[in-house]
């Protein structure tokens, strides 16, 4: 029985494999084809952000490929390299996303207030869910297996809250990019795969971590019976 669990999770985990290789695919492909505006990454947060108000938010290059984000707590955007300096329609795109992180941030946006507010704890539980399932499990302490679970539990609900904070930053950024002029209605359809093959990434991430709960929780109440 247990066994067969495996075999919806190793699918989930080829799926989230599948979804990383497209993410980079489509990024790259759109990479090579300029956008209309001929706008830089930089540029065209810039500008969205200045839209919104955002003047104080700086933007910041940092090194790594697709390592783009918006800090929070520092209240910048910070992009890679390659989205920063080129003006394609991938770097236009991912950069008006983070652009979108920066106006939820803004706007209190629920569900980012709720991600936020969960971040010390799920962090902590992240780090020490794995521990105490490893040793609940070998030394026969099942006290310590179901804490274990409620923290891997809170990890994974962290990562379905993300789900509609990140929609809802490409949804912006798509919206933005169109009525601001960044982007031309050409230009959109390369826009939303960057952004859709991203956000399929998130998704095979929570459906693996869905299914690795339900395995453990099974696991849990048949060793208990």
């Amino acid at each position: 029985m247990y066994g067969a669990m495996f075999i919806p999770i190793i699918l989930a985990f080829g799926l989230s494999l599948w979804a990383q290789f497209r993410v980079k695919g489509t990024f790259n492909k759109y990479s090579e084809v300029p956008n209309t505006y001929g706008l830089t990454g930089r540029e065209a947060a810039r500008r969205m952000l200045d839209a919104n108000g955002l003047y104080d938010v700086p933007i910041e290059p940092v090194r790594g490929s697709l390592s783009d984000h918006y800090d929070p707590i520092k209240r910048v955007v910070r992009l890679s390299e390659p989205v920063y300096n080129e003006s394609s329609i991938s770097a236009v795109a991912v950069a008006c996303h983070e652009v979108g992180h920066a106006i939820q941030h803004k706007e209190s946006y629920p569900m980012l207030v709720i991600r936020h507010r969960m971040f010390p704890f799920v962090n902590f539980a992240s780090g020490v869910a794995p521990f105490m399932l490893l040793a609940g499990f070998l030394f026969g302490a099942f006290n310590l297996v179901g804490l274990g679970i409620v923290f891997f539990s809170a990890a994974v609900l962290f990562q379905l809250v993300t789900l509609p904070v990140e929609f809802d930053a490409s949804n912006r950024a798509r919206r933005i990019m169109i009525s601001n002029g960044l982007a031309t209605n050409q230009d959109e359809a390369g826009v939303a795969k960057v952004l859709n093959a991203a956000a399929l990434t998130y998704v095979a991430a929570a459906l693996v971590s869905l299914l690795e709960l339900l395995r453990l929780v099974l696991m849990f109440v048949g060793n208990r019976d």
